[in-house]
C-alpha cells in the first residue's frame, strides 16, 4: 500500500513536469527562442505554445518593446584639449529576436561601448563652444552610426539624446565670467542707446516747443497789433463823435454871457487843486467873467450878447459803418478831410469878428481862442457850424 502510494505520487509529479515542459505561455510583446538539442528550432509567438518535452527547450525570452538605456557620464576630449563629461540616453527596439540572440552576446553593453567611441570621434572634432551649442548635430551623428552598426544585430536605434555636458569647474567659472561680461556689455550698449534716443527725442521736443512758442508769439503780436489798431480807430471815432455831440449841445443850448461866466467860475477850484499849487495865475478872462456875472454891461470878446438859433449840425450815424478792418483807412481819410474843412470854415468865420473887434489871441492872454461874432440877422446865417469853431471852446 505504501509502495503503491509512492508510485502514484511519482507518476503525478512526472505528469506535472511533462506538462510544464510541453505547454509554454509567452506574454504579449515577447518572443521565445526555442532550441532542439542546442540548435535553433524556432521562435514562439505570444500566447499558448506546445513543445516536445525533453527535446525542445525555451532558451531566451526576448522583449520586443522599445527600451531606454541611460549610460553614465563618460570623459570626452574636445578639439581644444578640454575634458568634458557627457552622459547619453538611447532609445532602441529589438526587431529580430534571433539576430539579437545569436549575433551579439550582450547587445546593451555593445551599444554602450559603441556610443562612447562614436561620441569621442564626433566631439573630438569640435571645440568646447561648438560642443555646447551643437547638441542636435551630435545626436544626429550618434543615431546614424548606431543605427547602422546595430542593424545586423536585429536592433533599431530610434533616438539618441545627450543628457548632460559638464565642462571642468575652471572652465565653468571662465564661462560664467565671460557670460557676465557679455551681458554687462549688452546692458551698457542698451543703456547708451536708450540715452541717445532719449536725448534725440528731448531735442526734437524742445525744437517743436520753440517753434510752437515762436508761432504763438507771432500770432499773438499780430492779433495784439490788430486789436490796438482797431482800438485806436474806435477811440478816434468816439472822440470825434464826443466832440460833435458837445459842439451840437452847445449850439442847441444857445449859451449867453451869464452861462459862460458861470462856467469860468466853476473852473477856478480846479485850478487850485493839488497840494503843490502854492501860486497860481488867474487868467484875465476871469475878471471879465465876474463882471459879466454881476451885470451884462461888459462883454467878452468873441461871445455874443444875445444867443441866436443856429442851424443844427448833422453828425451822421453814431455807429461805424462796415467792418473796422475793411473801412479803417477810408474813415481816417474822411475824418481828416472833415477836420480840414472845419478848420477852414472856422478861420473864414473868425476873420470878420477880428476885423470889427480888433482883438487878437495875444490880447486875450492866449488862453481862450477868439470866437467868431454871430450875424445879427438870423436869416443871414453862414451855414453849418464846424466842430472846430471857436464857440465850442468853453466846454
Amino acid at each position: 500500500m505504501t509502495a503503491a502510494f509512492v508510485l502514484f505520487v511519482l507518476f503525478l509529479l512526472f505528469v506535472v513536469v511533462l506538462l510544464a515542459k510541453t505547454v509554454r505561455i509567452v506574454p504579449q510583446a515577447r518572443a521565445g527562442i526555442v532550441e532542439r538539442f542546442g540548435k535553433y528550432k524556432g521562435t514562439l509567438p505570444a500566447g499558448l505554445n506546445i513543445l516536445v518535452p525533453f527535446i525542445d527547450r525555451l532558451r531566451y525570452l526576448i522583449d520586443l518593446r522599445e527600451q531606454v538605456v541611460s549610460f553614465p557620464p563618460q570623459p570626452v576630449i574636445t578639439e581644444d584639449n578640454l575634458v568634458v563629461s557627457i552622459d547619453t540616453v538611447i532609445y532602441f527596439q529589438v526587431t529580430d529576436p534571433v539576430a539579437a540572440t545569436y549575433e551579439i552576446a550582450n547587445y546593451i553593453q555593445a551599444i554602450e561601448q559603441l556610443t562612447m567611441t562614436t561620441l569621442r570621434n564626433i566631439v573630438g572634432g569640435m571645440d568646447l563652444e561648438e560642443t555646447l551649442t551643437s547638441r542636435d548635430s551630435i545626436n544626429s551623428g550618434l543615431r546614424g552610426v548606431l543605427d547602422e552598426a546595430t542593424g545586423k544585430w536585429g536592433i533599431r536605434v530610434n533616438r539618441v539624446e545627450l543628457k548632460g555636458i559638464d565642462p571642468p569647474p575652471s572652465i565653468k567659472d571662465s564661462m560664467e565670467k565671460q557670460m557676465r561680461a557679455d551681458r554687462e556689455k549688452r546692458a551698457v550698449i542698451l543703456t547708451a542707446e536708450g540715452q541717445r534716443q532719449a536725448a534725440i527725442l528731448t531735442a526734437e521736443g524742445s525744437k517743436q516747443s520753440q517753434i510752437l512758442n515762436a508761432q504763438g508769439d507771432r500770432e499773438s503780436q499780430i492779433l495784439r497789433a490788430q486789436a490796438d489798431r482797431e482800438a485806436s480807430i474806435l477811440r478816434a471815432q468816439g472822440e470825434g463823435q464826443a466832440i460833435q455831440t458837445v459842439f451840437q449841445a452847445i449850439h442847441d443850448g444857445q449859451p449867453d454871457q451869464s452861462l459862460l461866466a458861470y462856467q469860468y467860475l466853476q473852473m477856478m477850484p480846479k485850478i487850485a487843486e493839488g497840494s503843490a499849487n502854492k501860486v497860481w495865475v488867474i487868467p484875465s478872462e476871469i475878471t471879465k467873467a465876474m463882471e459879466g456875472l454881476g451885470s451884462s454891461i461888459h462883454e467878452i470878446a468873441g461871445i455874443p450878447r444875445d444867443a441866436t438859433p443856429r442851424t443844427r449840425v448833422d453828425m451822421g450815424p453814431t455807429e461805424p459803418q462796415g467792418g473796422i478792418n475793411a473801412s479803417a483807412d477810408a474813415e481816417l481819410s474822411d475824418a481828416s478831410k472833415a477836420v480840414e474843412e472845419a478848420i477852414a470854415a472856422a478861420e473864414s468865420a473868425a476873420r470878420p469878428s477880428r476885423a470889427t473887434s480888433g482883438l487878437t489871441p495875444d490880447a486875450l492872454g492866449g488862453t481862450t481862442p477868439p470866437v467868431a461874432s454871430e450875424p445879427t440877422d438870423p436869416s443871414a446865417g453862414e451855414g453849418p457850424v464846424d466842430p472846430s469853431a471857436p464857440g465850442a471852446a468853453p466846454a
